[in-house]
């Protein structure tokens, strides 16, 4: 099918959301009853890690590991929010740096001020936007605001309502900081919801039981159970995770022409983002490519760029090894597709 379809159904027992474009799966989002990201827990400060500049944290569901504890001291309680999935037998990653998402807003209760998102460039709408803000916002309110890009084509009462739940939520949690014993104070968004909150372009929406297989999702979901991802002309790559690292192999296959290794790096380059989505894919990712001169990595680099600037999910591109092998390090804010499933 052509166009954009976000199908809503179940995986088994699992609440999940798929993001089909043009009848490709662009992105996945699959519960677990891991934390989510996103939640927010009262959380018990228990005892510093020594250089590494962090403590560990008691909360409901175990141990948390807290960065930037300036001022913080054992048995004091803290707000802290989940930020990603924890690598097995490890802690929960988590931040005081707490935020309320929505679909049109971001609350922002230690940074005050309302900003309007920079991808919004009607100076009429922007001023529209920053006065309905201050209308909606409570007087002499220490919470910030961030209207975000998706208020461009949005009905100003719809935006309206999002800033007012998202301020009373955000209140409320922060009512609920102080206490003796861990809390989760909101379990953070499921695929359901953050479909709502991330897939704002206009799309066709499926909502009833059995959407997966009527739309081809359950199909391409099937195909992620294999390693091998084909880019044609007889090219593929492996995706592999180890416990240490996400392996990638770019291969050529039977092309065996000067330009093989090259054309098949670049489109593993294009692909590499979305693969990453569906398939839960963070933490360090090791690229093995196919064979190409060292004049073509600049070209290669810039694509890889592009493909993930463009990515909802912040990944640092680090750069080359001695073997050459290119190296990328991604936030971890979804299960890999095969412990979701497990």
């Amino acid at each position: 099918m052509k166009g954009r379809q976000i199908v809503l159904d179940h995986f088994g027992e699992l609440e999940a959301a798929a993001l089909m474009v043009d009848g490709q799966l662009e992105d996945l989002y699959l519960d677990h009853d891991a934390p989510r990201p996103g939640a927010i827990y009262r959380a018990i400060a228990d005892r510093p890690i020594k250089g590494q500049g962090g403590m560990f944290v008691k909360t409901p569901d175990g141990m948390g590991f807290l960065r930037q504890i300036k001022g913080l001291s054992p048995g004091q309680s803290i707000l802290v929010q989940v930020t990603g999935y924890a690598e097995p037998g490890k802690a929960i990653p988590v931040t005081a740096k707490v935020l309320f998402k929505s679909r049109y807003a971001i609350v922002t209760p230690e940074a005050p001020g309302i900003n309007i998102s920079r991808s919004i460039k009607d100076e009429d709408l922007r001023d529209t936007l920053l006065g309905l803000a201050k209308t909606v916002m409570p007087e002499g309110s220490t919470m910030g605001l961030i209207v975000r890009s998706s208020c461009v084509d949005a009905d100003m009462g719809e935006i309206a309502e999002d800033i007012e739940a998202m301020t009373d939520l955000a209140a409320a949690i922060l009512e609920d900081a102080e206490g003796n014993d861990p809390e989760k104070l909101t379990e953070g968004d499921g695929p359901h919801a953050l479909a709502w909150r991330e897939w704002v372009e206009p799309a066709q929406i499926e909502t009833e039981s059995g959407s997966f297989e009527a739309t081809g999702v359950a199909d391409t979901m099937a195909e992620l159970e294999s390693s091998q991802v084909a880019l044609g002309s007889g090219a593929s790559m492996f995706i592999e995770p180890t416990r240490a690292l996400t392996a990638v192999d770019i291969n050529t296959g039977s092309d065996m022409s000067p330009a093989a290794g090259l054309k098949a790096n670049l489109t593993a380059a294009a692909d590499l983002p979305r693969q990453c989505r569906i398939r839960g894919i963070g933490g360090q990712i090791t690229l093995d490519l196919a064979p190409m001169s060292k004049k073509h990595r600049r070209q290669f680099e810039n694509a890889l760029r592009a493909a993930f600037r463009a990515d909802t999910v912040e990944t640092a591109l680090v750069g080359w090894t001695p073997l050459g092998h290119y190296e990328l390090q991604r936030k971890r804010d979804r299960l890999p597709y095969h412990e979701a499933l497990s």
